[in-house]
């Protein structure tokens, strides 16, 4: 099949670099975006209501990202690291990253506290 589209030029450069690959480009994409993000925010909310609840050390500890949220994860660090990644999606990353962040910092303070 034969497809004719506009882009912003950014774009077509990489489209350009990448012109072998574009079918395979396509069809992860499609892949990618088939993942259930509204799972994965729910999970996102209930990492947020436990660290709003004031938790003991020991639960906040026991904080683990479920494998949807790391494979999600994964593949949005995948897409920004190639310049792939669809700028609604870069919210979705930098909220992931951030939520991170603070059980990294939330889990240091649980150490010390042990």
């Amino acid at each position: 099949m034969q497809l004719t589209i506009e882009v912003p030029d950014y774009l077509a450069e990489q489209i350009e670099q990448n012109r072998d690959h574009i079918a395979e480009i396509l069809e992860q994409s499609f892949q990618q975006t088939s993942v259930a993000p509204a799972a994965v925010e729910d999970e996102l909310r209930e990492i947020v209501t436990l660290l709003a609840s004031q938790p003991t050390p020991r639960q906040i500890l026991n904080i683990w990202p479920s494998a949807a949220l790391q494979n999600r994860l994964s593949q949005l660090l995948s897409q920004s690291k190639t310049g792939m990644i669809a700028r609604e999606h870069i919210g979705e990353l930098e909220r992931y990253l951030l939520l991170d962040h603070m059980v990294r910092l939330a889990k240091g303070q649980a150490l010390q506290q042990l």
